[in-house]
């Protein structure tokens, strides 16, 4: 195999040669660049490297299978940009495989998301209406970006209903402030049907160490359940105000 050292003149040679190919491809396609700067630089020294050892910019991602030419193409390795990236990744995605590719709107929501985890781990300021509905919809959950939902829910910006799933003896020794019902796992057959009707609702879960919590979460969205989080480490991780009783 080839060793090329991306110091080398070659190497940078081939990388500025690699990002005009980048810029042609978002202006044929009217694609943009990923936010996140080391997606795109990691991408775009991998497809300058495989450009240098096989004379093709080989999709990065994906190991390249075949010794020769005649092997490669036969093989049917991803050639940049890709055709699942522009027939079915990035139309259903927003963005191809390797990340660097991708549509203004997920670039966009992309921006919000960043802002929006930043803000709630900094504590630099409230959330955005917007940036609130993002964090909203992530699965899983920190500390930081729970005490951020509650404070946006505080505003009016946000609904839903924060859910512990420990046992009453647990929540009475201390629950998060804002928690709105105690659903046990112990008695999760006795509470589950009755939540049959609230499909559409929106869910955050926690217990202990997130454990209990992510399996009712994966329950409840297999059941039908569009809208649930989980709270990752568990109240342990959770640094905002804790009630007792």
């Amino acid at each position: 195999m080839q060793s090329i050292g991306v110091n080398s003149p070659e190497f940078q040679a081939e990388l500025e040669k690699t990002w005009q190919f980048v810029e042609k491809v978002n202006k044929q396609f009217g694609f943009v660049q990923n936010p996140d700067e080391e997606i795109n630089e990691g991408v775009a020294m991998g497809l300058a490297r495989n450009k240098l050892i096989y004379g093709k910019r080989y999709c990065p991602c994906f190991m390249v299978i075949g010794e020769t030419p005649d092997e490669r193409k036969k093989a049917n390795n991803r050639i940049c940009p890709c055709k699942p990236a522009l027939e079915k990744e990035i139309p259903e995605d927003g963005v191809c495989h390797c990340g660097i590719f991708c549509t203004p709107e997920y670039a966009e929501k992309k921006r919000l998301e960043e802002s929006a985890e930043e803000t709630a781990h900094e504590h630099s300021r409230g959330l955005t209406r917007k940036e609130a509905e993002l964090l909203l919809q992530k699965e899983q959950l920190d500390g930081d970006e729970l005490e951020s939902l509650l404070e946006a829910r505080e505003l009016g910006m946000v609904e839903f209903k924060l859910i512990d799933v420990r046992e009453y003896m647990e929540y009475q020794m201390g629950h998060i402030k804002g928690t709105d019902e105690l659903w046990p796992t112990s008695q999760f057959y006795e509470w589950f049907p009755k939540i049959q009707g609230m499909k559409n609702d929106r869910f955050i879960l926690y217990c202990h160490t997130g454990s209990r919590s992510y399996q009712v979460q994966h329950v409840m969205k297999s059941q039908g359940f569009g809208h649930v989080g989980n709270l990752t480490y568990g109240i342990i991780a959770y640094h905002g105000e804790i009630e007792r009783g």
